[in-house]
C-alpha cells in the first residue's frame, strides 16, 4: 500500500493562492503585469550599464548580474504560477518541480553572494578609495559571479537529489505558488535527517555566511561615514550605499521570516505571502530602487531616452 501510495503521488499539487477562485482573472492580469514589469525593468537596468560607458565600474557590473539572476529567478515560478491561475489543473510531476526547485535555489544562493561582492566593492570604494581600482579589478569581479554559481550549482545539485529521493506518500498538496524545500519536507513520509543537516550547512554557506560579510562591510562603511567631517560628504556617501541597504533588507528579511518563523498551518499561510514578496515584489522594485536612488543611472536613462530633434 504503501508503494502505490508513492507512485501515486508522483504529481504534486501547487496550491497556490486558490482561495481566491473569483479573484484568480484578475489576479491573473496583475501578475502578468508584474512580470512584464520585471523583465523590461531589469533588462533596462542591464542595458543601460551595458551600452554607457559612465557605468563602466564594478558596482554596475554586480548591479548588472543582480538584474540577470532577478530576471531568470522569476522566470522559474512566476510563469507556473500565472498558467495556475486560469488552469484547472495545478499538478506539476516530481521532476517539473525538481527542475524549478534547482534553478530558484541556485539563483537565489548566487544572488546572495552578487549581494555581498556589491557591500564589499562599497566598502573598498569608502573606505579605501586609493587601492580601489588596484583591489576591485574586472578579474576579481568576474571571479566572484562564475565562483559562487559553480560552488551553487553544486551545492544545490545535492540538495535537489536528497530531495528527490524521499519517499511522499498521503498528502500531495504544495501550500506555495512554487515548489519549495520546507513545504516538501512535510510532505515527506520517511526519515529527512540527512535532508535537515545538509539544508543547515547550505544555508551557512550561501545565506548566513554573505548576510555576515553584508553587515561586517557596513559595520565598517557606517564607522568610516561617522568620521567624516563634511555632513555634504556624509549625504553623499550615504546615498551611493542606500539602495543596496534597501534591497537587501527586503530580501534577507522576507526571506527570514518564511525560513526561520515556526511552522504551522496559520504560519505557512503567512509565509507563503512572505515569499511571494522576496521572490516576485523584491525582482520588481530592484530596478525602480536603483534607478531612482542613483543619479548617475537617471543622467544614463535621461540620455537613452533624450529625443532627438
Amino acid at each position: 500500500m504503501i508503494k502505490e501510495n508513492q507512485t501515486a503521488l508522483s504529481d504534486f499539487i501547487l496550491v497556490g493562492y486558490s482561495e481566491f477562485p473569483v479573484l484568480r482573472v484578475l489576479l491573473f492580469v496583475v501578475f502578468l503585469f508584474i512580470y512584464v514589469g520585471i523583465i523590461l525593468g531589469n533588462g533596462l537596468t542591464i542595458y543601460v550599464t551595458l551600452t554607457d560607458a559612465a557605468l563602466d565600474s564594478p558596482m554596475y557590473f554586480f548591479l548588472r548580474k543582480l538584474s540577470l539572476l532577478e530576471i531568470c529567478y522569476t522566470s522559474a515560478s512566476l510563469p507556473k504560477m500565472l498558467a495556475n491561475f486560469l488552469a484547472e489543473n495545478k499538478t506539476i510531476s516530481l521532476v517539473g518541480c525538481a527542475v524549478q526547485m534547482y534553478v530558484m535555489f541556485v539563483l537565489a544562493s548566487t544572488e546572495c553572494w552578487v549581494m555581498t561582492a556589491m557591500a564589499y566593492d562599497r566598502y573598498v570604494a569608502i573606505c579605501h578609495p586609493l587601492h580601489y581600482k588596484l583591489i576591485m579589478n574586472k578579474e576579481l569581479c568576474l571571479r566572484i559571479v562564475t565562483g559562487s554559481l559553480t560552488v551553487n550549482i553544486f551545492v544545490q545539485m545535492g540538495q535537489v537529489y536528497l530531495l528527490c529521493t524521499l519517499p511522499y506518500c498521503g498528502s500531495h498538496e504544495i501550500n506555495n505558488f512554487f515548489c519549495d524545500i520546507l513545504p516538501l519536507l512535510e510532505l515527506a513520509c520517511g526519515d529527512i535527517f540527512v535532508n535537515q543537516v545538509y539544508m543547515f550547512s547550505a544555508t551557512i554557506v550561501i545565506v548566513i555566511l554573505p548576510f555576515l560579510l553584508i553587515v561586517a562591510s557596513y559595520v565598517k562603511i557606517i564607522s568610516t561615514i561617522l568620521k567624516m567631517s563634511s555632513v555634504e560628504s556624509r549625504k553623499k556617501v550615504f546615498a551611493t550605499c542606500s539602495s543596496h541597504l534597501i534591497m537587501v533588507s527586503f530580501f534577507y528579511g522576507s526571506a527570514t521570516l518564511v525560513y526561520v518563523s515556526p511552522r504551522s498551518k496559520e504560519t505557512m499561510d503567512i509565509n507563503k505571502w512572505f515569499a511571494l514578496f522576496y521572490s516576485i515584489f523584491v525582482p520588481m522594485l530592484n530596478p525602480i530602487v536603483y534607478t531612482l536612488r542613483n543619479e548617475e543611472v537617471k543622467i544614463c536613462l535621461k540620455k537613452l531616452f533624450k529625443r532627438k530633434p
